[in-house]
């Protein structure tokens, strides 16, 4: 844990309806701005320390930011994930930030092409690790482990409040353990996600987070899954922005096949395959997803004339 750095800046920003939304950056505090989004769970700091070396050299202003029920952020459950870009709005203006790109671990990836759909004029690009895809619309992508909560969903909304606080004492009682609750959880992965959970910096940067994050609550994941089976407010078509898409063709939670269905829905897109990875494999090459995104944009969005 002591290997991890500090964040350079950590605080929140009072957003809609009296809440508020937690952040962690690194890197530049006046550079090019990028938002990660964490997976699902996750939470503000589950930034690869390759990632936050890489702003750092590159003058990059990289941040994160707690989902609604994670961290500090006030427990709060949107309409649908594009009702998120809302607060994101707030965010940004209050954080000096005039555009940015985005990348969406997994679960985050939904809230980074609803950036994309909203803020086109904001947002110069799209960066998208194992995202999950829709469950129901005409975007809908069938099979993978998001289906279960398809199915729990009436038993997940009426319940998610006890759930999360559950969560929350699950992981208070068990913090002494997380070291070797880890190990254990990457015992059971696939090769490619259990090579990574074996690197030092990716396990002392998965439990910094986890600690941190659920200091005082852990509701996010179970408004994450409940927004994820519902419609996300948008479609994909909606999406104009270049969006650059990694998926392990190994994956064993968010199929491979589910990156190629959306990808294949997205008016501007690539796929780029992820060869023996799992599911977090997209962490594993930081870098080269940044490195990608800092070549999207700036691009000059042209506004029609008429009324």
């Amino acid at each position: 844990m002591d290997s991890v750095k500090r964040p350079a800046l950590e605080g929140t920003v009072a957003v809609r309806r009296n809440r508020r939304l937690s952040f962690a950056e690194y890197g530049s505090t006046k550079g090019p701005a990028i938002l990660w989004m964490h997976g699902t769970p996750g939470a503000r700091r589950q930034i690869p320390l390759e990632a936050r070396a890489f702003a750092e050299a590159n003058g990059v202003r990289l941040i994160g930011v707690d989902r609604p029920g994670i961290g500090s952020s006030t427990p709060h459950l949107y309409d649908n994930v594009l009702d998120w870009t809302g607060d994101l709005e707030i965010l940004m203006d209050t954080l000096g930030i005039d555009t940015l790109r985005m990348v969406g671990l997994s679960g985050g990836g939904p809230y980074a092409l609803a950036a994309a759909a909203a803020l086109p004029d904001r947002v110069h690009g799209v960066g998208v690790l194992g995202g999950v895809a829709p469950t129901c619309g005409i975007d809908a992508a069938e099979g993978g482990v998001i289906q279960l909560a398809v199915r729990l969903a009436p038993a997940l909304s009426l319940a998610r409040v006890p759930i999360g606080v559950a969560l929350t004492q699950a992981i208070r009682l068990v913090k002494p353990l997380a070291g070797p609750g880890l190990d254990l959880y990457a015992a059971l992965q696939p090769p490619g996600d259990r090579n990574l959970l074996s690197r030092p910096e990716f396990k002392a940067m998965f439990l910094d987070d986890l600690l941190n994050g659920s200091r005082f609550q852990t509701s996010a994941p179970v408004n994450d899954l409940l927004l994820f089976t519902r419609d996300w407010g948008f479609a994909v078509a909606d999406v104009k922005v270049p969006v650059r898409w990694w998926h392990g063709d190994d994956d064993h939670i968010v199929p491979f096949a589910h990156g190629q269905h959306v990808v294949g829905r997205l008016p501007d897109a690539t796929l780029h395959v992820i060869d023996g990875e799992s599911h977090l494999g997209g962490l594993g090459i930081a870098q080269e997803v940044l490195t990608t995104l800092m070549e999207l944009g700036p691009r000059r969005v042209v506004r029609s004339l008429r009324p």
